[in-house]
């Protein structure tokens, strides 16, 4: 269920469609296992960001703290905290961009900054820029999570982004690999090709003299090395978001049609990138008490939540009730939690 995937898991993945709630899952499952005692950072990669309004301050790109001295832990390694951080996709990329371009300039001849700067400017706009960025962001922030963190919740973008996201650690990993083969090629092919110049030069050359470092090996080296640790970066993303111990992914879902029907589909795309899915979040369930409108809602409800315990039906599904008032603030964090946990128990 919820409550032992986020006890037993280091990251956690919650997603869906948009509107269904999934901040407010990731926020109050994060503050949850922070008063448990453990130390939490709760990420926003969804571009229309929701975390800093739900907490009511500013979080924006940087890591900021959210709660402090929550409950402690039974063997007493310290009390728990939540941080949060929404991270900016244009800052993003442009951090990556200027990065990237540094580097170039660095390996390319002077008289040719010019045209680096001007690819780095098309670069901007071309397709697969952003996701590139953000994919090397979340593979820091896992590292980061990893390291500082007990654990990291990943409150993600609306399905169709978030299940590319998944698949690209995959793609970027073999299209590293790809670059790395052809850059292979070109080294022992500018190796002969220097051999030869070093032939010619040696029946001109003084006896005992050395030869200068090429700047072009130099440039090779390092261009292995990047590719090397870019390869080793994306791996080490991949083999997190695949190991069912370490990594779960949570789908939150409203009981309608078109909801139903992108947890499926997204179900789907998860499964073959390879990514465990632990459990579904129907939030928002309309009572069958509170009237015939409402009543009337919650029948038509059950129809749709058929079709998708008869599409998964191996996932535990949670329904958390429709509650009064916004889910703002840490109190009403608090009490959206406390309907999770019991949602989960009765789940159980």
């Amino acid at each position: 269920m919820l409550l032992e995937l986020a006890a037993t898991r280091r990251v956690l993945f919650v997603g869906g469609k948009g509107g269904v709630g999934k901040t407010a899952v990731a926020s109050a499952t994060a503050l949850a296992q922070a008063r448990a005692g453990r130390r939490v950072l709760v990420v926003s990669t969804d571009p229309a960001h929701n975390l800093g309004h739900l907490w009511e301050r500013p979080v924006g790109d940087r890591i900021t703290p959210l709660a402090r001295d929550l409950g402690e832990p039974e063997d007493g390694s310290g009390a728990g905290l939540l941080d949060g951080i929404e991270v900016d996709p244009v800052a993003t990329t442009d951090a990556h961009l200027a990065a990237v371009g540094a580097t170039v300039r660095r390996l390319m001849p002077e008289h040719l900054a010019g045209e680096v700067d001007k690819h780095m400017r098309l670069a901007r706009d071309s397709p697969g820029t952003h996701e590139s960025a953000v994919l090397e962001r979340i593979a820091e922030l896992v590292g980061t999570g990893l390291e500082d963190y007990d654990l990291v919740v990943f409150d993600t973008a609306p399905s169709g982004h978030t299940a590319r996201l998944m698949a690209l650690p995959e793609i970027m990993s073999a299209w590293t690999e790809g670059l790395l083969r052809r850059r292979v090629r070109a080294e022992r092919f500018g190796a002969a090709l220097r051999g030869l110049e070093d032939r010619d030069a040696a029946s001109e050359s003084i006896v005992g003299t050395e030869r200068p470092r090429d700047p072009r090996e130099e440039r090779d080296l390092e261009i292995r090395r990047i590719l090397l640790r870019r390869r080793a970066r994306f791996e080490a993303l991949r083999e997190v978001l695949v190991d069912p111990r370490r990594c779960a992914f949570v789908i939150v879902l409203a009981a309608e049609r078109l909801p139903v029907l992108e947890t499926v589909e997204l179900h789907e795309q998860l499964v073959r990138a390879g990514v465990h899915v632990g459990a579904l979040v129907v939030n928002k369930r309309s009572p069958a008490d509170a009237g015939d409108f409402l009543a009337e809602r919650r029948t038509l409800e059950e129809a749709h939540l058929a079709t998708l315990r008869e599409a998964l039906p191996g996932i535990p599904l949670l329904q958390v009730p429709l509650l009064p008032g916004d889910v703002v603030g840490e109190r009403a964090l608090e009490r959206f939690g406390a309907a999770l946990v019991q949602a989960d128990h009765r789940a159980g």
